[in-house]
């Protein structure tokens, strides 16, 4: 399946889902962070990416709004302690960065392989 026929939701989630945004079969990632050079099961070249800190900064911002909406929620409602404040809210934050961030990754190398960005528009013209 080429970027012409593979519709931008679905190549979004084939990313989100770490699988590959052409064919949706093969793994996006060889390991944790590090993008495959090219897909294992219809050979997509994936090596052109160029996500840089930008999954960073949008996994931020959505942990920061989880986090900090249900941080003042609690305080609000229940004013514990800072040791409970402690116990909750370091485990949810480091479980929900580490969590979002290989799928958030996926999702903008997705992205740039539909919009034909950073040398995959060259390397489909070829």
């Amino acid at each position: 399946m080429s970027a012409a026929t593979t519709t931008m939701t679905q190549g979004l989630l084939r990313g989100a889902r770490c699988k590959c945004p052409s064919c949706g079969e093969g793994q996006l990632f060889r390991s944790y962070l590090k993008v495959a050079d090219s897909c294992s099961a219809c050979g997509q070249e994936l090596h052109h990416h160029r996500a840089d800190d930008l999954p960073a900064y949008v996994v931020m911002s959505i942990v920061g709004h989880i986090v900090v909406g249900l941080l003042l929620w609690v305080e609000v409602r229940y004013a514990p302690s800072y040791w409970v404040h402690a116990a909750l809210w370091g485990p949810l934050t480091l479980g929900l960065t580490l969590g979002l961030l290989q799928p958030v990754k996926g999702a903008i190398v997705a992205l740039q392989w539909k919009l034909g960005m950073h040398g995959f528009g060259v390397a489909r013209a070829a």
